[in-house]
């Protein structure tokens, strides 16, 4: 059954998380100051302490064109490892876009029509989010103008046709169109681009026009909100409670929207699992960043987060799990990680691919890069509890399929991939333009 709320963790965490700051006053900002970029039922729900949060029936219906999606249990894969774990995944590759994004774009799209707004402008990394939002946006009537980071833009050109398919118009970031791509392409012609470039490109143009606001896939608090169907349905759809909980992070919203409904029933002493974070070597903003202050793209266009973060001028190596690419944490998991409650860890691209290979030939099922590393993660976890003995309870969220990325498993069926090993001094150098 699909949930008829969404959950807030907020007000269940143990303290409050720092609030975002107004870049000129170093203030905390208040609604008037997003109003520019978001409607204002999001900025509630961004600011909101309400446990749960209604879901509209308008947004309830298109959640039914996929929505509950399948929590399955791995059993080819247990066999293959020979372990006594028992993992189960939450498979949201069955939406229209492929992946867990639509949980969030929808309601985005819908509240933004009912204020009157006529269109949206976003960033894409690997292009799910984007593919989602334009999904929305066709759903709703609005107009979609989209700016994909240039390393998956090339990679994998036919997110951007689904994009066009669904009526959006894409630009490769940085892009001659906004002057925060200008000024980059102008210093650095040849840039892969990031994240943070392209979210400037799109804050530029959603705060120039009256009649466009700016939606966000990852990151923010009513995101993450947003993405909670997951966990709650997969809380209905155990039949046994997990020891182990692994995710995928880059922005945050996928593991949030798994683990969150998980971490409620831990605080209120119901379960205990273990939740870990997974995130890449060549991007390893919790267990190589810093926990500060920060900017949330590149140009200084947005608030002040406190987030674990690379540095906003950070560019990442053009690892193909362009979803988690981005230079920062999302503030409300930063907060939690520092509070202790859940672990972290890096892995490399070539093992996470290798991990995508051997669950499509058990399972069946191509899974995006991103989740390849919650993949690898639980592989590992299986296969200690193969060498322990303990039947532990596995579960982890596939966040997407690979249909789009079958540029990325040629090379690395080919050997051509390339692991990154990313240098302290580059993180040095992107940490040393925080904002003082």
């Amino acid at each position: 059954m699909i949930p008829s709320n969404w959950y807030n963790i907020v007000p269940d965490l143990p303290a409050p998380p720092p609030p975002p700051l107004h870049p000129a006053t170093r203030q905390p900002i208040g609604p008037d100051d997003l109003a520019p970029l978001f409607p204002m039922e999001l900025i509630r729900q961004e600011v909101g302490q309400e446990r749960y949060v209604p879901i509209p029936q308008e947004v309830l219906d298109v959640y039914r064109l996929w929505r509950p999606t399948p929590l399955m249990r791995a059993r080819n894969l247990e066999k293959s490892l020979g372990t006594p774990a028992r993992i189960y995944y939450k498979y949201e590759g069955v939406s229209p876009a492929g992946s867990h994004k639509p949980n969030t774009a929808v309601p985005q799209a819908y509240y933004n029509a009912q204020e009157g707004v006529r269109r949206l402008t976003t960033e894409t990394g690997a292009g799910q989010w984007g593919s989602s939002l334009a999904f929305a946006c066709a759903q709703f009537g609005l107009d979609c103008e989209i700016w994909m980071v240039r390393a998956s833009y090339d990679q994998k050109p036919y997110r951007s046709a689904l994009m066009r398919v669904y009526g959006a118009s894409v630009h490769a970031s940085p892009s001659p169109v906004t002057q925060a791509g200008s000024k980059v392409l102008a210093e650095y012609p040849g840039s892969p681009g990031s994240l943070g470039i392209a979210i400037s490109e799109a804050v530029e143009v959603a705060a120039s026009a009256d009649d466009t606001r700016y939606a966000l896939g990852s990151v923010l608090n009513h995101v993450l909100m947003h993405q909670t169907v997951i966990g709650e349905e997969a809380l209905g759809q155990l039949e046994e409670m997990p020891d182990v909980i692994v995710g995928c992070t880059g922005g945050g919203s996928n593991f949030g929207g798994l683990v969150f409904p998980f971490l409620r029933e831990k605080l209120a002493g119901n379960i205990d699992p273990v939740i870990r974070a997974v995130e890449p070597e060549a991007c390893p903003s919790f267990t190589r960043g810093r926990y500060a202050y920060d900017f949330g793209d590149t140009a200084g266009l947005t608030p002040l987060m406190k987030m674990h973060t690379l540095g906003h001028d950070f560019v990442p190596d053009p690892i193909h799990a362009g979803g988690l690419r981005y230079h920062g944490m999302s503030p409300l998991l930063s907060h939690m990680y520092e509070l202790g409650m859940f672990e972290a860890v890096t892995r490399s691209q070539r093992e996470c691919f290798e991990a995508g290979v051997r669950f499509a030939r058990t399972e069946g099922i191509l899974p995006a890069p991103e989740p390849t590393h919650a993949l690898a993660e639980t592989i590992a976890e299986a296969l200690r509890c193969k060498e322990s003995g303990e039947e532990k309870v596995i579960l982890t969220a596939l966040c997407g399929h690979g249909h789009f990325d079958l540029a990325a498993y040629e090379r690395y069926l080919s050997g051509e991939m390339e692991d990154f090993a990313l240098p302290q001094e580059r993180i040095d150098e992107a940490l040393s333009g925080l904002p003082a």
